[in-house]
């Protein structure tokens, strides 16, 4: 690792870019965290397309937005190296495989209504995906938490959305100002971090390194800035306008796309944050689904590759399905999924079409990263907060405390055995043996699927 080569890789061409991003839709398992270190993995270590200090750079901003950040981390770097066709083929091919998945798996789903086999498969995921988190978070942590300020902000998030449940953006602002007061007053907390000293020496140079130019396409300028935001609103209110023409402001698909943009805005923390709004709306509210249907779509969500808030597509089939009137339920349903998507994903090609450039033309000023850096320690305490909340659901799924018995029976009787050998085994497979996030996947996905019918 100390030997790593300083020759400069081969800048790779949108055609190679393609393959690789559509690669990525297929295998970005683990949610956001393991989404996040398997791009590091392969842009930063392997294939060395950007350096850690500019992937650190832009994970800070898309951290900062609503939306699904791995998703919008793909959408920059796309952006970064290829224009804006990089940035649209690398954000749409991120959610492209998920959602056909999850396409097929709907409709098995409401045609069939039982499927064992993904039951099988996700008991055996889950134990997988909380030690995929945890690992994560040590990766990411490993990279920012570099002194005791930055060590405190994640501890102190930790404590702030474990404890007393305290809004991610809450949590987002206060390390905003927190990073910004330390640097103002002990800048060197910042300016002396070692990460990117030490990312050279391992990984060598890339082809965005931390001193390469900013493309001109990447330079910012007010104007553009204000002609992507204005295409995409033009964009949005187009598509509203359609439907509301053609259906009605009342009718099921326009109400989807208006309840849907509104989500998307209130998706700070992935898609963990938003579910208890996306429930609220669609099945207290709408009612396009039952209580039932949402957790199986959760289920089906946590089973697929891309952002977990492909969940919503799950939503939108099912609601056009069973709200359809005048389309047969399929049609109807490929339609409402078509439509969920949209809405919920435009904003995050404008936050990032119309957002990044402005971001690169910060990445040497303390000034605004001090905050960024915060933020991500920040997030590093809300990642472990995630694991600790799936382990407790998993190995605990009828809750700590007992009810009828006393603590120490409940506390025995109430224990899923299974799935906590199952988590200590993934964590020792990834954080002693190293092993890959899709080898992990594959084999406790066969393990659930034996495990189902079997046991």
């Amino acid at each position: 690792m100390q030997n790593a080569s300083r020759e400069i890789p081969a800048a790779p061409s949108l055609r190679q870019a393609f393959w690789y991003w559509l690669k990525l839709g297929f295998i970005s398992f683990g949610g956001p965290a393991g989404q996040i270190a398997i791009m590091h993995q392969d842009l930063v270590e392997n294939k060395r397309w950007i350096s850690e200090q500019r992937f650190l750079h832009a994970l800070n901003y898309c951290m900062l937005l609503p939306g699904p950040e791995a998703q919008q981390l793909a959408t920059y770097i796309g952006w970064l190296m290829h224009n804006t066709r990089g940035g649209l083929v690398a954000g749409i091919l991120f959610v492209l495989p998920s959602l056909l998945i999850l396409i097929a798996l709907s409709y098995i789903y409401m045609r069939f209504g039982d499927v064992p086999a993904v039951a099988g498969v996700l008991y055996g995921i889950k134990p997988a995906v909380v030690a995929i988190v945890l690992f994560a978070a040590y990766r990411i942590g490993a990279r920012t938490l570099t002194n005791r300020a930055l060590w405190s902000i994640a501890i102190a998030s930790f404590i702030a959305i474990t404890l007393f449940q305290i809004a991610f953006p809450w949590i987002v602002l206060a390390a905003a100002v927190v990073g910004f007061l330390v640097n103002r007053f002990q800048p060197q907390l910042f300016a002396n971090r070692s990460a990117h000293k030490a990312s050279k020496v391992r990984y060598g140079q890339a082809v965005i390194d931390d001193d390469t130019p900013t493309p001109n396409h990447a330079k910012f300028s007010y104007k553009l800035m204000v002609k992507f935001i204005a295409i995409g609103l033009s964009i949005w209110l187009a598509a509203m306008l359609l439907l509301i023409f053609y259906f009605g402001w009342v009718a099921t698909f326009t109400q989807m796309a208006w309840f849907f943009s509104k989500a998307a805005l209130l998706t700070f923390g992935g898609a963990y944050a938003v579910l208890p709004y996306v429930y609220q709306g669609a099945v207290v509210h709408y009612a396009w689904l039952t209580p039932a249907q949402m957790m199986d779509g959760l289920a089906l969500g946590e089973t697929t590759p891309g952002p977990l808030i492909m969940v919503v597509a799950f939503v939108g089939f099912v609601g056009g399905w069973s709200q359809a009137t005048f389309l047969n339920p399929f049609a109807a349903a490929l339609m409402a999924v078509c439509i969920v998507t949209f809405f919920t994903f435009l904003p995050s090609f404008i936050f990032i079409l119309a957002g990044a450039p402005f971001i690169e033309s910060t990445k040497n000023n303390l000034k605004f990263t001090a905050p960024l850096t915060a933020i991500t320690a920040a997030v590093v305490g809300v990642i472990v907060s995630l694991a600790v909340f799936f382990a407790q659901h998993l190995i605990f799924p009828n809750g700590i405390w007992p009810t009828s018995m006393s603590f120490s029976d409940g506390l025995q009787a109430n224990i899923d055995a299974v799935s906590m050998a199952a988590v200590l085994i993934a964590i020792v497979l990834l954080f002693k043996f190293k092993l890959s996030v899709m080898k992990l996947i594959a084999i406790f996905a066969a393990g659930g699927l034996l495990y189902q019918f079997f046991a």
